[in-house]
């Protein structure tokens, strides 16, 4: 199976994808427009098998403590994905499946799939862990990091969340929920009836991130980009709200983008 960048087309959209650098979509082109910043660790990426970050790099299994490694001290933060080479299992017309199994220091083991679809007005993702053995806590999401100007035009981000995760000084939510706050934010939000925000740069493009979960995470801090981020949990998950990944019941999860021309 290749490492290959695979490209898929559909109408004026473009999406390219790198399984050779964590399966991230490299680029995505909308009518010759490119949406997400460039470069080896942009794009959009997915988080697996953990999102955000885990306090210290340690998290419980019933008794077991499990100590990843601190890519970002003091904590672990995104998951292994994002570094590992995936590999392409199949691509054809408008979709395009990448497989990844996960190896130390992930104490368990599973394979992750991710399925690319393109259509001519959305861009849909899927991902899977599905475990090769015992039951295991994971999470899993993604990473986008969408141009904040096109066009001159800075992105307007509109969303109307539940809940605000309050934030400690290690970057971590403390449990406590609050009303949201205004930005710039690096933040969870709660949105039980499905994350639904909308990037909007005036003059330009309108993309509306979708997603069943109920969680998400906006990172507007840096001039160059802002991220809007769907996942299975909030930062700190697996010991706090951890999904169960077992042999007769794999984590899935997906997320739409649909965009239209202003």
């Amino acid at each position: 199976m290749s490492t290959e960048n695979v490209t898929l087309t559909a109408g004026d959209a473009e999406v390219t994808v790198q399984p050779g650098n964590g399966c991230r979509i490299g680029s995505l082109r909308i009518d010759g427009v490119e949406l997400l910043r460039q470069g080896e660790r942009y794009g959009c990426f997915p988080m697996v098998p953990w999102c955000g970050r885990i306090e210290n790099g340690r998290f419980q299994d019933g008794a077991t403590v499990h100590r990843m490694p601190l890519n970002s001290p003091p904590h672990a933060i995104h998951g292994f994905g994002r570094d590992a080479a995936w590999r392409t299992a199949r691509t054809g017309g408008s979709e395009a499946v990448f497989t990844y199994d996960l190896t130390d220091p992930w104490p368990y083991a599973g394979r992750v799939t991710q399925i690319v679809e393109l259509t001519e007005e959305a861009l849909t993702l899927r991902l899977g862990i599905e475990s090769r053995g015992g039951s295991f806590p994971a999470q899993a999401g993604w990473h986008p990091w969408f141009h904040r100007n096109l066009g001159g035009q800075d992105v307007r981000i509109g969303f109307s969340p539940a809940w605000q995760e309050e934030r400690g000084d290690d970057h971590l939510p403390t449990g406590r929920r609050i009303d949201p706050l205004p930005g710039p934010w690096d933040d969870c939000f709660g949105m039980p009836d499905g994350v639904d925000v909308t990037l909007t740069w005036p003059g330009q493009f309108e993309v509306n991130v979708r997603s069943r979960e109920q969680w998400v995470v906006v990172y507007d801090e840096q001039e160059a980009a802002v991220c809007v981020e769907p996942q299975t949990g909030p930062p700190n998950g697996l010991n706090t709200d951890p999904r169960l990944v077992t042999p007769i019941e794999p984590l899935e999860t997906a997320t739409t983008w649909t965009w239209r021309r202003l």
